[in-house]
């Protein structure tokens, strides 16, 4: 037969199991709506035992933030094999579903939650975008990129984050369209930037030469030609 004691954790092994507890919470609500005493209760301690691992609820908030967006910018990771488009399209699909499964721990992230203006709750958030734009422009294949690729980049990770943030508020659209359609998005924004730039055109054409037709860059150039009328 076994006893019921319960082992004793360590202090890190219990913060990370509040910092665990809290984050689960945070996202299935609002962390505003969320108490220490539920917190506790979850963790299966006393409301005092939070507090001696955390002085109050906005340094347990940060810390589950500081894992969320660790985790949120490996999303972005993905080996550098095969076209872009197919990269970018497996990204999107890793990024929308941490958006669906934490979806209000996502908009706390983003919008900023209890910590909203702190210098902390910021520089996560610069984190993970920084961390997105780094690993966007490895999949393309260029480390020191110039003005218009730059913005390119910088501008659709802004768009992913505040379509998912959308998104969010009712679910409207398919997610595996909304996927399709950002990755979409990206060819769109460095083809306009490609009309006006000699270096950014043969860094599209470079892009696709290695897209498939049946690729999502060839999907879209497709759907773009079936818009165009046919001569009278």
């Amino acid at each position: 037969m076994t006893t019921g004691v319960r082992r004793r954790m360590g202090v890190e092994e219990r913060r990370q199991q509040l910092i665990g507890v809290a984050l689960e919470l945070f996202s299935h609500r609002s962390p505003d709506d969320v108490s220490i005493d539920e917190i506790a209760a979850a963790a299966g301690i006393s409301r005092p035992l939070v507090y001696h691992y955390f002085p109050g609820k906005l340094s347990l908030y940060e810390a589950a933030l500081r894992r969320a967006a660790d985790d949120l910018a490996q999303r972005f990771v993905e080996p550098r094999e095969g076209p872009l488009g197919s990269r970018l399209l497996r990204v999107m699909g890793r990024f929308f579903a941490f958006v669906d499964d934490h979806g209000p721990g996502f908009s706390a992230l983003m919008r900023g939650g209890p910590a909203a203006g702190s210098s902390r709750a910021n520089a996560l958030i610069d984190e993970v975008r920084q961390a997105a734009y780094e690993q966007i422009l490895i999949h393309i294949g260029i480390e020191r990129p110039p003005a218009r690729l730059a913005l390119v980049v910088r501008s659709w990770v802004s768009l992913a984050e505040s379509t998912a943030l959308i998104w969010l508020d009712g679910r409207e659209i398919p997610r595996a369209e909304l996927e399709l359609q950002l990755v979409h998005d990206f060819a769109a924004l460095a083809a306009v930037s490609a009309a006006y730039d000699e270096e950014m055109a043969q860094i599209l054409v470079r892009i696709l030469a290695d897209e498939p037709a049946d690729g999502p860059f060839g999907v879209l150039v497709g759907r773009m030609a079936a818009l165009i009328p046919g001569p009278a």
